[in-house]
């Protein structure tokens, strides 16, 4: 939902700002400029994304964590990233409940430098945002196995390249990405023991997007943009050991020691929906 809001409010201010018929700037669109922003945030969605598994303990994820006699104990399967509940018969069917939007509050410093009608520039940000995705697997026994990683706060270095008619500039923007994650882990196996259920992680990757910048005043400029940002999170990975498990324990017939599990993707991406307000100098 949140994307086809982006993309359709995206092409209605676009197309605001083309209006002028490419008529010359006579506005001076070149210095720094600061300002504020908020929005909402969406995660991509990955409704195929797994729990992985290395039974050995060899550093190779992928294995299929089977009982004693070699049946598949997660076959009653996944739900990728969405947060998962366990029905009211814990045997009964996966009821899936899908990670809903954040909102996202920040500031901004730039500096743009016009050439006739083309503006190009380079944007520095940084925002708190609340943002997550999980994914949970679903064992026999039955359990629940849910991985949720939570975006703390983003900062970004950005260029743009823009066209301004009138009061009014779109501009196309893009560059590399930094955030804060919060990787946490909900189990109900009360059987195993389980090691590092929370985590901090920094994450790195890119953004890109576009937006328009509409003049209400001189020095006081409406800014609206689409941004998606895809950052790369590293390997969150939980153990499950011997805890007051049998030896037959499926967790522990490939390794004594037990089994790793981690989530498949360690791709955090999401679409971003943004106001703001920027004053010129």
């Amino acid at each position: 939902m949140l994307k086809t809001l982006s993309a359709a409010s995206l092409t209605l201010l676009l197309a605001g700002a083309a209006a002028p018929a490419f008529a010359q700037s006579a506005y001076d669109w070149s210095g720094p400029y600061v300002g504020v922003f908020g929005g909402y945030t969406q995660p991509n969605d990955d409704d195929n994304e797994t729990v992985l598994f290395d039974r050995n303990l060899d550093g190779n994820f992928g294995d299929t964590v089977v009982d004693a006699g070699g049946a598949d104990i997660f076959a009653r399967g996944f739900c990728g990233d969405q947060l998962s509940v366990l029905s009211a018969n814990p045997a009964g069917p996966i009821r899936c409940d899908r990670d809903g939007s954040g909102v996202e509050g920040g500031a901004k410093v730039g500096w743009d430098w016009q050439m006739g009608n083309w503006v190009v520039g380079a944007v520095g940000e940084l925002a708190a945002v609340s943002a997550e995705d999980s994914v949970t697997a679903f064992s026999n026994g039955p359990d629940a196995y849910s991985f949720t990683r939570k975006m703390e706060h983003m900062a970004a270095l950005r260029l743009r390249a823009g066209y301004a008619s009138g009061p009014g500039m779109f501009y196309v923007t893009g560059g590399p990405a930094y955030g804060k994650i919060h990787n946490s882990a909900f189990i109900t196996n009360q059987v195993n023991s389980f090691t590092v259920l929370e985590d901090e992680d920094d994450a790195d990757g890119w953004q890109f997007g576009g937006g328009v910048e509409w003049r209400l005043e001189k020095n006081f400029i409406l800014n609206a943009e689409y941004i998606y940002s895809d950052l790369d999170t590293g390997d969150y990975v939980v153990r499950a050991g011997p805890g007051s498990a049998p030896a037959d324990n499926p967790f522990l017939l490939g390794n004594a020691l037990g089994t790793d599990m981690r989530r498949e993707s360690d791709s955090f991406a999401q679409h971003h929906l943004r106001i703001g307000m920027n004053v010129r100098f």
